[in-house]
């Protein structure tokens, strides 16, 4: 099998698991790793925030920074171009899942 690929298509579920979840409420870093460790997924930060940088950076997500217990904490939500993204992503996920698995 080739890594390479295997590991683009899991960062792929992962970005989509984030605007997924930023798109019902506001996430940060630690709570999606282990939002994403529930799922299987095993990111480190090294993984997980420049993903989140690559998202708000590319307009899906939008990041607001509130102090939490002393510390200055990343929330991120979902943008309306973040939110067209996922319906988008969920039809052609939704026809994918039909013809593998005969849905």
């Amino acid at each position: 099998m080739n890594n390479t690929i295997i590991r683009d298509v899991m960062l792929s579920f992962v970005r989509v698991h984030i605007l997924h979840h930023a798109a019902r409420e506001a996430v940060f870093g630690l709570a999606m790793i282990e939002e994403l460790r529930r799922h299987g997924y095993d990111l480190s930060p090294g993984t997980l925030y420049p993903t989140l940088h690559g998202m708000e950076q590319s307009g899906l997500l939008k990041c607001k920074h509130e102090v939490v217990a002393g510390k200055v904490r990343k929330y991120y939500t979902a943008t309306a171009k973040g939110r067209r993204t996922l319906d988008e992503l969920k039809g052609k996920i939704k026809e994918l899942f039909g013809e593998l698995f005969d849905a």
